[in-house]
């Protein structure tokens, strides 16, 4: 018999890994070609050669028990330090080791982030449309989900998320670029909302942390800029994952962000630390570290990404799908053309075609496509598009 807790997450099991089996299913039936599958965001371009390369080195040259063995709960020294460097080289920080604690991906990192800061029935803000595990996140620790509405570009809508803002309200988690929209949230809006979060700090008298999630940080077009957070409001994690930019998301691999110039640094950094071991995660990967400290700043071809958004979102236009243009990120939200997107990803599945419908991320009415695929794929889908859209032609 299994847990109370966990009987509802068994019933409603993620729609994107539902969709990823019900891919190979259709795959082993139709054969893999006649499939379109844009559920998972899952990179499709390799790592770079880099990759392999400091794999290698590593493997030949360096001591197997250091290579394979714990270390610091944070990680290792020196990789911290690298990442430290890189960090303040790009965006003009100015972070040492003892602000960089290594973790499992940015899973591992929110959650150790969430475990050190939450307090049972303590308040977490979310922004519309939101990656459909932070509730669960949130859960784990006993804290409550907050939404906030957003504007017709998915930036937040600013008055509803001040409004939001409570006496139990601990932290906004920001997911920028975002998964699932695309949209980009500027310089201006981060600005907009460190100042709210200040004058709500001065009036409840209590830190109001952001946990900024960025695995998508690089993967950005038309040269749009993805503020550093911590330059803009004190009391930021940054919490970073090398999923995306080195299509590594199998290695889980990332690093949590912690300025000095956050309250409380220096118990707040040690908490985290802690929760890296008690959660079980222990510490990063030792050998995935050992290549980050090697290779910090390399990443994949990640032109490869614009390429098929334009070719996705002007083929879907084109038809006469409507859709948001992603400034960021490798996904493509396109308007039902019905009320009903559960009913319209139905349907899309008689053309062989995989799309997971925006309720999932607290957004009706909207379909994900993520286009982190082939894209030949992408040509060879718009005709099973294009014959799709003809079923909804008044």
């Amino acid at each position: 018999m299994i847990s109370k807790s966990m009987e509802n997450l068994v019933k409603n099991n993620s729609v994107i890994r539902q969709m990823f089996e019900e891919g190979k299913i259709l795959s082993q039936k139709y054969g893999k070609e006649n499939v379109f599958d844009f559920s998972l965001g899952n990179p499709s371009i390799n790592p770079p050669v880099d990759v392999d390369n400091a794999i290698i080195k590593l493997i030949m040259n360096e001591n197997k028990l250091d290579l394979h063995g714990y270390m610091s709960n944070s990680g290792y020294d020196d990789v911290r330090e690298n990442v430290a460097k890189y960090l303040n080289n790009e965006f003009n920080t100015s972070f040492n080791k003892n602000n960089i604690i290594m973790c499992t991906g940015a899973a591992g990192g929110i959650n150790i982030v969430l475990k050190s800061i939450i307090d049972k029935d303590d308040e977490v803000i979310v922004f519309r449309p939101y990656f459909m595990e932070y509730r669960n996140y949130i859960a784990n620790y006993n804290g409550k989900f907050v939404e906030v509405d957003f504007d017709n570009q998915f930036n937040p809508d600013l008055e509803d998320f001040k409004n939001k803002i409570t006496k139990k309200t601990r932290a906004i988690i920001i997911n920028n670029p975002n998964n699932p929209s695309g949209a980009v949230y500027n310089e201006n809006i981060i600005k907009s909302i460190a100042k709210i979060l200040e004058e709500k700090e001065a009036e409840y008298g209590k830190d109001i942390f952001i946990i900024s999630d960025e695995p998508y940080r690089e993967i950005v077009y038309d040269g749009e800029i993805v503020p550093y957070i911590t330059k803009y409001y004190n009391n930021t994690f940054v919490v970073y994952s090398f999923s995306k930019s080195l299509s590594l998301p199998g290695e889980r691999i990332g690093y949590v962000v912690i300025p000095d110039e956050m309250n409380d640094k220096e118990n707040i950094f040690e908490a985290v630390t802690i929760a890296n071991r008690i959660l079980g995660f222990v510490n990063a990967p030792s050998l995935m570290q050992k290549l980050i400290g090697k290779i910090i700043g390399k990443t994949a071809d990640l032109n490869e990404y614009k390429k098929n958004r334009d070719l996705l979102y002007n083929g879907l236009t084109q038809i006469g799908y409507e859709a948001f243009k992603p400034k960021g990120a490798f996904y493509l939200f396109l308007k039902s053309p019905i009320e009903d997107e559960k009913e319209f990803c139905n349907k899309a599945k008689e053309y062989n075609i995989l799309m997971v419908p925006g309720s999932s991320f607290a957004c009706p009415g909207y379909v994900r496509l993520s286009y982190c695929i082939d894209s030949n794929m992408i040509e060879r889908s718009l005709n099973r598009f294009k014959e799709l859209f003809s079923c909804y032609k008044l």
